[in-house]
């Protein structure tokens, strides 16, 4: 093989290699996973036994069940179950001896200091007899990451939490949408955007659904969001930290820049910038020789 020829296969790999390289950046980094744990109580009309039953996708141990009292201060009963291999657990209350008429709130946890998952529901007794009763709650949520390069998503793994929000933005446009789900609610979402240079430019408030789900739309057209960078938004309940999360969005000249798009852009500058480096470097070398 002549040099000319080898330098035009070398130039073809590294070619290759590029496109290989923004083929994979446009892949998922994080393939579809539900996480969390979802919780369901049922009951008859004038029954006297509550049946809980649950999943969880934590494979760290029992379900803890905990059932207070509708004046809140006293542990009427309690029970663990540990999950089988699908992570489905259920536990059976009996109501006849429970005095206090009202709702009777049961909470699941798990993990450490049941600091994984804890998910609550209510269930109603009368003079020990349940109301017709199917209530759940649940902290399932899927894990995604981008589908293109023309949409930047972003979503935080790092943890599981009882509140997670991810941020959502055709490259080009702006607005970024934010969608979430919280195991709380009955609690406002107060959304807080952070410029790059660290300065809060943004605060909102929206209130979850039934089902723990909650949106809100974001400009990023207006003068606040002039710096070009990475602007993080953060969604909260109260101060615990199992109900904080934030996610980041790149802006620059007032609209969303693909999250992956840049990394790609410099895969390939180096791959062509190569190319022309060898190319020049066996025009060099190509000398007759006598």
């Amino acid at each position: 093989m002549n040099l000319k020829n080898s330098t035009r296969s070398i130039s073809l790999v590294l070619m290759a290699v590029a496109l290989m390289s923004v083929t994979s950046v446009n892949q998922d980094v994080f393939g579809q996973q539900d996480v969390g744990m979802s919780l369901t109580a049922t009951a008859e009309e004038g029954g006297n036994t509550i049946s809980i039953t649950g999943t969880t996708t934590a494979n760290n141990g029992a379900v803890t069940l905990q059932v207070k009292t509708p004046d809140g201060n006293n542990l009427q009963a309690i029970g663990q179950q540990t999950p089988d291999a699908n992570g489905d657990f259920g536990e059976t209350f009996n109501v006849s001896n429970w005095k206090q008429n009202g709702m009777y709130t049961i909470t699941a946890n798990q993990g450490n200091s049941s600091l994984l998952y804890n998910i609550t529901v209510s269930v109603e007794v009368i003079d020990g007899m349940t109301s017709e009763t199917s209530a759940s709650d649940s902290s399932m949520v899927s894990r995604q990451s981008n589908a293109n390069l023309a949409t930047a998503t972003t979503e935080s793994t790092d943890e599981i939490r009882g509140l997670s929000i991810t941020a959502t933005a055709e490259e080009g446009s702006d607005t970024i949408e934010i969608t979430g789900q919280t195991t709380k609610s009955n609690e406002d979402v107060t959304f807080t955007v952070t410029s790059p240079n660290g300065n809060i430019i943004s605060i909102d408030q929206t209130s979850p659904d039934s089902n723990g789900d909650f949106a809100t739309i974001i400009s990023v057209g207006l003068p606040q969001w002039s710096q070009d960078g990475a602007y993080t938004v953060t969604a909260q309940q109260g101060n615990d930290s199992m109900y904080t999360d934030s996610v980041e969005v790149e802006v620059a000249d007032g609209v969303v820049v693909p999250e992956f798009g840049t990394i790609a852009a410099m895969i390939l500058a180096v791959a062509i910038i190569s190319i022309v480096a060898i190319s020049a470097k066996s025009r060099l070398s190509i000398v007759p020789r006598y």
